[in-house]
């Protein structure tokens, strides 16, 4: 990354990570499309309602792998290897104990969070089953991410590609398998994706383990080293907690949904799934362009630093909105893919219709929070994020929401805050010296 053309470094890094998520978000959708076809509107609700609390819960242990990503990048890209194998192992013990935590918590509070969130009976115990059995097997996401950190802070994204791919055919074939041909219902859903994420977790911790360079991994050298681990938690806390706020504000959207009944669930939840897709380029870029900076600040290249903040920006702008205007135009007949029933299609399209065409915004906010995180500033976007994201939100449905009890209110929302959060990304990066990186200040 501190080499070379900057467009192809962060295209080339960009590429593979957007079609290894799609591989994912892929064989997320066929979970719903699935149940949604086999089982039909309540089994397609509970699978729906369950995506915000477990990004929630999850997303909070996976952000401390963007910590450590930044962390390795930097003693990577300053040549120290010592520093970058004690940052490693130290990465693969916290995801160990992470792993272990979400397991025996997910399991637990499962229940009292879906009736916390106000789930209807008609699909409260399809949820439930739904929720302990992705939780049992936490270790998957948790590990995989954790693991792929490590190998995109070396610049490597294309084998996480294949993992994704090899984990996305099995569990569609899964899918079929357990829902369709065994008839399992939504538990055959949630082991599906419990044994895929396994397989990609396997194999992607087997490849760092065959390694023989500074990011191999030697189980007798897993041990927590204080520095770095002081590191990661100063990079990863803040990326974590802002994750888990924008899912915390997430789940209380999803409470009011849930207060509409379960093809206001169905349809909305099956408007994410494809929203999902639409956003995979700008998880791409993110990471890129926080590898690229967090790479070149270490190797003090900072104007490489600049000009790879300009095209990363751009690029994934410009990306996400012309994904939105697709969405925006084909939304009724992609949504009618989960479910044929006119009220669920009516409830995904009004959201897909309001959403879309502003995720430019969506946009720059998530690939200007990945420049802060490469630049060592993970404050900055936890604050704005928790600011904009989560006590706008939640200060709306608290006010607005108990006055006019609307199904409108849970599209424009979303709008609305990306719009606050953009704005202050804005502000925030032309003040910005970028001549003086090193000890810029925001």
């Amino acid at each position: 990354m501190t080499e070379g053309s900057i467009r192809r470094r962060i295209i080339g890094f960009a590429v593979p990570v957007f079609v290894g998520y799609l591989f994912q978000q892929l064989y997320n959708t066929a979970d719903s499309l699935i149940v949604g076809n086999y089982l039909g509107e309540n089994a397609l609700a509970a699978v729906s309602a369950n995506g915000a609390f477990i990004f929630l819960f999850i997303g909070f242990f996976m952000g401390f792998s963007t910590g450590a990503g930044v962390v390795i990048a930097r003693h990577i890209g300053a040549g120290d290897g010592a520093q970058t194998r004690l940052a490693v192992h130290t990465a693969v013990a916290m995801g160990l104990a992470f792993s272990a935590l979400a397991s025996v918590l997910g399991v637990a509070i499962s229940p009292a969070v879906l009736r916390w969130m106000g789930t209807p009976e008609e699909v409260f115990g399809e949820s439930c089953k739904y929720l302990r059995v992705y939780f049992a097997g936490a270790a998957g996401p948790v590990m995989y991410n954790m693991f792929v950190g490590i190998l995109q802070a070396s610049g490597d994204s294309r084998h996480p590609l294949l993992y994704l791919v090899i984990s996305s055919l099995v569990n569609v074939a899964l899918d079929m398998l357990f829902v369709g041909a065994l008839g399992m219902g939504v538990e055959g859903a949630a082991l599906a994706t419990v044994i895929s994420q396994l397989l990609s977790m396997a194999l992607a911790g087997a490849r760092l383990m065959r390694l023989n360079g500074d990011i191999r991994v030697s189980p007798r050298q897993v041990r927590f080293d204080r520095a770095n681990l002081k590191a990661i938690v100063q990079n990863g806390l803040p990326t974590a907690l802002q994750a888990s706020v924008i899912d915390l504000s997430n789940v209380l959207i999803q409470s009011y949904i849930n207060s509409f009944g379960n093809l206001a669930m169905a349809g909305i939840g099956a408007s994410t799934k494809l929203e999902g897709f639409a956003f995979l380029p700008i998880t791409a870029f993110s990471m890129a362009i926080t590898t690229f900076v967090s790479q070149n600040m270490g190797a003090r290249r900072y104007d490489r630093v600049r000009q790879g903040i300009r095209f990363g920006v751009g690029c994934a702008v410009a990306t996400i909105e012309a994904l939105g205007v697709a969405l925006f135009l084909l939304a009724p007949a992609l949504i009618g893919l989960f479910n044929r029933n006119p009220q669920v299609v009516a409830f995904g399209m009004g959201r897909a219709r309001v959403c879309a065409l502003f995720y430019c915004l969506v946009g720059f906010s998530h690939v200007a929070s990945a420049v802060m995180r490469g630049l060592g500033k993970p404050m900055t976007p936890m604050l704005i994020m928790l600011t904009c994201w989560c006590a706008v939100r939640i200060a709306v449905l608290f006010t607005l929401g108990q006055l006019l009890h609307d199904i409108r209110l849970a599209y424009w929302i979303y709008p609305f805050t990306w719009t606050l959060s953009s704005a202050v990304y804005a502000v925030l990066l032309r003040r910005m010296h970028m001549d003086r990186l090193a000890g810029a200040t925001v």
